[in-house]
């Protein structure tokens, strides 16, 4: 998966600043058609106290911000872990053309271990999904932050 490999090592350098922040260390970019970066972002649930503040959503919101537009067709999704149903939604809702995941999450993932939010055929857009980039860097911000968590 070497295509995405530069993309989500930025989407992990955003999983840092959640880690370091005290939220869980998930980070995500949007890619435009040419591979630009355009948007950014990581969970800040913790210090926003917003529930809808995971790395997608906050990525996806600066996304169509530097567009001037809500569809983000053309656009491409690169996260550090599995989207959960809200994200997997808005992904499709924004209409991303494709999601590149690292770390798979069988407990909340919505992008094909639990759920399969974005390839429900009754849906009118089903963006390509792409798993399983860096899989290893990606769970290990989240394995330290969960195990030093259950320590305290």
């Amino acid at each position: 998966m070497d295509g995405f490999d530069a993309p989500m090592r930025l989407a992990l350098l955003e999983a840092r600043k959640a880690f370091e922040a005290g939220d869980v260390p998930v980070g995500a970019v949007v890619l435009d058609e040419s591979g630009e970066v355009i948007g950014a972002g990581h969970n800040d649930r913790e210090r926003s106290a917003d529930p809808s503040g995971h790395a997608e959503i906050i990525a996806m919101r600066a996304a169509a911000l530097a567009r001037g537009a809500w569809r983000l067709s053309g656009c491409t999704l690169v996260v550090t872990l599995e989207p959960c149903t809200m994200c997997a939604g808005a992904s499709v809702q924004a209409r991303v053309d494709r999601i590149v995941y690292g770390a798979i999450d069988p407990k909340a993932g919505a992008v094909g271990s639990l759920w399969d939010v974005v390839r429900d055929r009754r849906l009118n857009h089903r963006p390509e999904v792409i798993a399983g980039v860096l899989p290893d860097e990606c769970a290990a911000p989240l394995i330290e932050f969960f195990t030093d968590r259950r320590v305290r």
